[in-house]
């Protein structure tokens, strides 16, 4: 199994940030690499659409809207992986009422690529998401 993680420090504040990413299907509010998300099965699975028409199918495992996070699993998807779990977590920075940090985390078992292969993948898509989450917040 491999594993990565991304932090981000953005100029909100926690529950700003939550508000905007929070909600299961709120990734097309946010992520460029998402253009569409539609609700299935009472809305704890996300059937997601990127601008190529890729399909990715994730199932929210848990949320903690009091702790500002959840945690999805890969269904299906145009990934090298399996096993997938990941973890979108959001903290308050103490003393600094106007700034967050977030953090994105999986899980996932390499399929047909390397772990560091696998790892490379998911950082970047993390990172991109990040960096376009500050983006969002700072206009």
């Amino acid at each position: 199994m491999a594993s990565t993680s991304v932090s981000r420090i953005v100029p909100a504040s926690g529950e700003r940030v939550w508000d905007l990413i929070g909600g299961f299907h709120a990734l097309p509010d946010w992520l460029p690499y998402i253009s569409e998300s539609t609700a299935l099965q009472g809305g704890r699975v996300r059937r997601l659409t990127n601008p190529d028409g890729e399909v990715i199918v994730e199932r929210l495992v848990n949320a903690n809207e009091q702790e500002r996070h959840y945690s999805y699993a890969i269904l299906e998807a145009p990934f090298p992986v399996t096993g997938y779990l990941s973890t979108l977590r959001v903290f308050d920075v103490p003393g600094r009422p106007d700034t967050a940090e977030v953090v994105w985390s999986g899980r996932f078992v390499p399929q047909g690529v390397s772990d560091a292969e696998a790892v490379q993948l998911f950082t970047g898509i993390y990172r991109d998401g990040l960096d376009a989450l500050h983006k969002a917040l700072s206009g």
